[in-house]
């Protein structure tokens, strides 16, 4: 999953400092995908070096700030207008992230993204299924082992298709619902320590099984991040 845009699109509503960011991740995406704050620390140097993110300087107890700088900016807008690669290993996971940011960040059309997201699977789907019906009838091992994988990816652009229907339905139920206006950023202090997960992500860990976004779950087994 994309770590870097994420705190990126985070930073694009204020400043914010390492436990600050990991804390907002995490009430911004479910609790579901836990970072540490020295990969927090670690992308936020990345992000300096490359001019999207600058130091604003420090709090009383000694926190230091980040913010965001107009190349940044225009980096988080061309990532929410942006489909997530569908050749992405962790596409479902990446996607899943983006859009439960979009819904919490203000300003940001969470509907805008599902539509750039969906139109992009379609099209990507058709070019899955016109490559299997040409290896419908394999005459090698290789064409097999194609084929199998062809049927994966085929299975999982489907149920990504049926999936961003149904945030179709939860954002249109949501609006009708009054909630429209996003979450700004929090300002109490977040704690050290690892922040606690939300039940979705307390009960993925209990037992194997597949979570709401189609990945098998491991207990003890946290999926890897970049």
């Amino acid at each position: 999953m994309s770590v870097r845009q994420s705190l990126l699109a985070i930073l694009d509503q204020g400043p914010c400092y390492g436990y600050q960011l990991r804390a907002e991740f995490d009430r911004r995406t479910g609790s579901a995908w836990p970072l540490n704050v020295g990969q927090i620390y670690n992308t936020l140097e990345r992000l300096e070096r490359d001019g999207l993110v600058r130091k604003a300087g420090s709090d009383e107890q000694g926190h230091v700030f980040y913010e965001i700088t107009d190349a940044g900016s225009a980096a988080v807008a061309d990532w929410l207008a942006s489909p997530v690669a569908q050749d992405s290993g962790t596409v479902r996971d990446e996607l899943a992230i983006k859009l439960a940011l979009a819904a919490t960040l203000p300003g940001v059309e969470a509907s805008g993204v599902v539509a750039t997201q969906r139109a992009a699977t379609e099209r990507a789907l058709e070019g899955l299924v016109v490559a299997r019906e040409a290896l419908a009838s394999p005459a090698t091992p290789e064409q097999l082992a194609e084929l199998l994988v062809l049927d994966s990816r085929v299975v999982a652009a489907e149920a990504q298709l049926r999936w961003l229907e149904d945030a179709v339905s939860r954002l249109r139920d949501a609006r009708d619902g009054g909630v429209v206006d996003g979450t700004p950023l929090a300002t109490d202090v977040p704690k050290r320590g690892r922040p606690v997960r939300s039940l979705a992500a307390a009960a993925a860990a209990e037992a194997p099984g597949t979570s709401a976004t189609g990945t098998v779950v491991t207990p003890g087994v946290v999926a890897e991040v970049s």
